[in-house]
């Protein structure tokens, strides 16, 4: 049974995101994969060709943002 859980390395210590369903003991295999950002997780679906730090600024930058409806002239 293979479990995908989210964690947080904090002072040399995984931090684990919920509670694992093991037995006290119980003897596992961990293996250590990135989170990938937003950008990351999303280039290529709409055939974008630029770096992936390029398109989380442009997905993200507040500056880019559209100006909200009390800001128009």
């Amino acid at each position: 049974m293979a479990i995908t859980v989210e964690a947080t390395y904090e002072n040399g210590t995984l931090k684990l995101a919920q509670p694992l369903p093991l037995n006290e003991h119980q003897k596992v295999r961990v293996t250590i994969e990135p989170a990938l950002t937003w950008a990351e997780r999303t280039a290529g679906m709409m055939g974008w060709k630029g770096s992936a730090a390029d398109a989380e600024y442009f997905a993200t930058s507040p500056e880019l943002d559209f100006p909200s409806p009390e800001e128009e002239p």
